[in-house]
């Protein structure tokens, strides 16, 4: 960059005056811009740090793109000057259809599209352009109508956005409903008024917001600006008799805690744990064992004496590169895995009970629904690339494939209903929604995991003032841990936020205890082999194949893994004392030994059903006979021989009047790979190609997977309805 870059971050901006620009010209474009907000609140991040990357390797359709925006800002500025409105929507729609997803496909969306196809739907000749107004589409946006008809398009575009809101709200990260702005241009920009003496006292809903958190703390970590802010508040409540009302509405903000339960306008916490299989005996075990010492945050790791080295050859049967010369015979395999798919003995069993709050940065949604990328045309969601593939797979071998999608108390409805608005993308086979029949309750930490994670885990250091803040905000965390009740259970608080998920292991006996199971093997009793993948692991299909080499070793269990890379994290294969196994990420020791291990887990897993059972200890007729006490007994007894993780979870509080506290709690998780831990698993490996078992965890990685041909092997996989 030396010579090229001037070393700053933002360009040289030119405000241009009247005598450029003038208020004939400013006067037409408040005229006839529409200027909204879609309501999507989303991580920029991803998307600046991609642009940076184009920008500093020069991508030739990227750096091209780049030229023609630079092009097009002659035109906008040239169509502004001269008030010709009409073509300054032409030049904003095509910078947005060319140079902005020229460099950056993912800077726009299915909603956003949305909003422009109704708008030229709706208005036709009269719709002169859509003008993106930040990082990626979806927040704020600007449509470009002839000037008679900004009203009616002020309208229009109000109830179209609700409307596109209301059928991707579980899909895509709203933040609030959408809105129509109501502006005027404002030719002096943001401006403030210095005020100094007793008029410097700011509005009162100022310090309706900042007083009361001020007044919980300690006074000797106060900085002097928020001294000052309480002094200010204390004199104009005295004088100012704008603030009558507000010293009243600081004390009842300060009295507003109550040692009850939070409610709210849903179900009940009593309702939720019950509709959703809450099981009081696993909890109070659990419960036992945390108390105990025998379970917590330093218990999750494996021992420090436990050997884990790599695995061998031996190990592994590794398909990464083609054939494994000498081990299996391919044409067999192919043959039998065609003979089983013809047959009807295989389902497809897709992990889909996540909220995909790492996707969206934080926000509560249904990963499955999200309309991730374009493929063959539309924005294509992951369950319908899911429901594609099985198709495709289907009409191949000539038997419909049965497909579930496994969902939680966060994910059933939205998709049951998202599923029926679509008619279940057309999808012939037998589908079926599988709800969460497993759910925890989260409870009180220990003061002995509090002290764990802030003493014994990486933290950042703080400067001397801050860190006082912090130590002193963690004591009062473990007085309030304390005063309720270490491992009690956490009530006081919304339902919703009272409950978490239990991990992925109860995935396959939620199929079981919600009579799913049963229900597969009434039309299908030939049924034998379910193959699991997550959501995000968009290259797994039904590959004869690997279906028949998996049917050839034997295997109760056999799992894909593919060779790691730097940034897949949380575990992989490796010999623990010497037997293979899969290792979470929350059993590694530390950082050197997983960064140690080849082979990263991609969770696909192909499960022989009569072994799984026999490792309930269930038969398919335990399963027919619907008995429910047994079959929950069953799943609790292979519970409680995996391994239990504990972590801690942030969750707020709020308490009205714009005030809220965060509390850690204590929730625990089971998951699918410890399995592996027990040799009655029968559980085999293998080495798929990276572009069968990657999964897509974040939206950063939409670029690269669009570059390396992840896209494309997907589209290959897929018979689009």
């Amino acid at each position: 960059e030396w010579g090229v870059s001037r070393g700053r971050l933002m360009p040289v901006h030119h405000v241009y005056g009247e005598d450029e620009i003038p208020e004939s010209a400013r006067r037409a474009l408040q005229e006839s811009l529409v200027l909204v907000h879609g309501g999507m609140a989303q991580n920029v991040g991803p998307i600046l740090e991609m642009v940076t990357e184009k920008y500093l390797l020069r991508s030739e359709t990227e750096w091209a793109g780049r030229q023609e925006a630079l092009g097009l800002l002659e035109e906008l500025i040239d169509a502004l000057k001269k008030g010709d409105i009409r073509t300054l929507g032409r030049a904003t729609m095509k910078n947005f259809r060319g140079p902005i997803q020229a460099i950056i496909p993912w800077a726009t969306n299915l909603f956003t599209e949305t909003l422009i196809a109704r708008a030229e739907e709706r208005f036709g000749g009269d719709f002169w352009g859509f003008w993106m107004l930040g990082g990626m589409s979806g927040g704020g946006m600007g449509f470009i109508f002839a000037p008679e008809r900004k009203a009616e398009a002020q309208e229009a575009m109000r109830d179209i956005m609700a409307e596109a809101k209301a059928r991707l709200q579980y899909a895509l990260p709203f933040a609030m409903d959408p809105v129509v702005y109501d502006f005027a241009i404002n030719g002096n920009g943001t401006t403030a008024d210095l005020r100094a003496g007793d008029g410097a006292a700011l509005p009162a809903g100022y310090y309706k917001l900042i007083v009361p958190p001020l007044l919980r703390r300690d006074p000797s970590t106060l900085s002097a600006a928020q001294r000052a802010d309480l002094q200010q508040f204390e004199t104009a409540s005295r004088e100012d008799a704008s603030f009558g009302s507000a010293l009243p509405q600081v004390l009842e903000d300060m009295a507003a805690p109550s040692d009850g339960p939070a409610e709210d306008d849903g179900e009940s916490l009593q309702g939720l744990l019950e509709t959703n299989g809450f099981d009081r005996k696993l909890h109070e075990r659990i419960r036992t064992d945390l108390l105990a010492g025998r379970i917590g945050l330093s218990q999750n790791r494996l021992p420090g004496t436990s050997l884990i080295e790599d695995v061998a050859p031996g190990d592994v049967v590794d398909l990464s590169s083609g054939p494994a010369a000498g081990e299996h015979d391919l044409r067999s395999a192919a043959e039998a895995g065609a003979a089983a798919l013809a047959a009807g003995e295989l389902a497809v069993v897709t992990l889909a009970a996540g909220a995909g709050s790492r996707w969206t940065g934080g926000a509560g949604t249904c990963k499955a629904l999200n309309p991730f990328a374009p493929l063959d045309g539309p924005y294509r969601t992951f369950i319908e690339a899911h429901l594609a593939k099985s198709r495709k797979v289907a009409r191949e071998f000539g038997a419909e494939i049965p497909h579930v999608f496994t969902t939680s108390y966060l994910t059933t409805q939205p998709t049951r209903d998202f599923l029926a608005s679509v008619s279940n993308y057309g999808y012939a086979g037998p589908l079926a929604v599988s709800p969460g029949r497993s759910v925890g309750l989260r409870m009180v930490p220990t003061e002995r995991d509090l002290r764990f994670a802030w003493e014994e885990m990486p933290q950042q250091v703080l400067d001397e003032q801050q860190q006082k803040v912090r130590d002193s905000g963690r004591a009062a965390l473990i007085n309030w841990a304390k005063e309720s009740g270490e491992a009690a259970d956490y009530t006081d608080n919304l339902p919703l936020q009272c409950l978490h998920p239990v991990g992925h292991f109860f995935e396959i006996p939620n199929l079981i205890l919600n009579g799913t199971l049963r229900r597969l093997l009434d039309v299908r009793p030939q049924l034998q082999t379910l193959l699991l993948h997550n959501i995000d692991t968009l290259g797994a299909d039904a590959d004869p194949v690997l279906l028949g080499m998996h049917r050839h070793a034997g295997h109760g269990l056999t799992f894909e893994v593919i060779t790691r890379r730097l940034e897949d994290r949380g575990g992989g294969l490796a010999r623990v004392n010497g037997r293979t196994r899969l290792v979470e990420g929350l059993a590694m020791p530390d950082e050197e030994a997983e960064f140690g291990l080849s082979f990263y887990n991609s969770l696909t897993t192909w499960i022989d059903l009569d072994q799984f059972l026999a490792l309930c200890g269930l038969t398919r007729d335990d399963i027919l006979a619907g008995d429910d006490a047994k079959l929950a007994a069953a799943m609790r007894a292979l519970a409680d021989r995996l391994p239990t993780y504990i972590t801690l979870k942030d969750v707020k509080k709020r308490w009205g009047h714009g005030q809220e506290d965060v509390f850690p709690v204590t929730q625990f998780e089971k998951l699918w790979g410890d399995l592996t831990v027990l040799p009655e698993a029968n559980a085999g490996y293998f080495v798929v190609p990276r572009l069968r078992g990657q999964q897509l965890k974040d939206p950063a990685q939409l670029d690269g997977w669009l570059r390396d041909g992840s896209a494309e092997h997907v589209r290959s996989l897929c018979a689009w309805e």
